[in-house]
């Protein structure tokens, strides 16, 4: 087995910004969370998106609405007998695949002095389960979410925000996204960024990076 490179010193970055989805949770089907929405609840995918998502997701990612004042009309509209609160426990429950060997290698360069922080697109709820519930609580030192901030990414308000509530300069931070426009935004304010595709190993990405 190859050891795993050291971090290199002096560290060239102070914290590392880690997207959720897509990145640290991964859905092993590629229709997500909701893959048998209707199986399951009886609800049609292609329904809760147009009644739910296209109209009101914007207002609550930006942290300008409640997930369940808005979900809970959304569902009487479209005639369901499911409940909010069913629905949402549905959705968080199904969209928490871990990839349990990314998060050991931050565990590992955290141990080594890296800040490990959360750079994600949420809402208010789901940012607090993935916190506490899911234990992320333990593995890094702060989660930055888009209801919080008021932004979502790739506007540059959203990292602006981040650099704000942290005090770190643009050129102290590396962020992993597996979105190019959030990675392109996140270059363009500054930050040292790369898509991520897991064909490498996060050290050896920032070793190449700090170079």
């Amino acid at each position: 087995m190859n050891a795993m490179p050291s971090y290199p010193g002096p560290m060239r970055f102070k914290a590392l910004m880690v997207d959720v989805d897509g990145v640290l949770i991964v859905h092993p089907d590629p229709k997500g969370w909701s893959a048998n929405l209707e199986r399951d609840l009886g609800l049609s995918r292609e329904t809760l998106q147009a009644e739910f998502f296209t109209q009101h997701w914007s207002d609550i990612i930006h942290g300008r609405a409640d997930l369940h004042a808005r979900l809970g009309p959304a569902l009487a509209k479209m005639g369901a007998t499911v409940s909010a609160d069913t629905l949402v426990r549905y959705w968080f429950e199904r969209d928490a695949h871990i990839d349990q060997d990314l998060l050991g290698q931050l565990a590992e360069l955290r141990e080594r002095g890296l800040v490990l922080h959360l750079a994600t697109v949420q809402e208010h709820e789901r940012a607090r389960y993935l916190w506490h519930t899911l234990g992320f609580e333990r593995h890094f030192d702060a989660i930055h979410y888009a209801a919080a901030l008021g932004w979502a990414k790739p506007a540059q308000g959203f990292f602006a925000a981040i650099e704000a509530r942290t005090g770190f300069q643009p050129h102290e931070l590396f962020f992993i996204d597996d979105a190019p426009a959030n990675v392109e935004a996140a270059i363009a304010r500054g930050w040292s960024a790369a898509v991520w595709n897991r064909r490498e190993r996060l050290a050896d990405l920032l070793m190449e990076r700090s170079a």
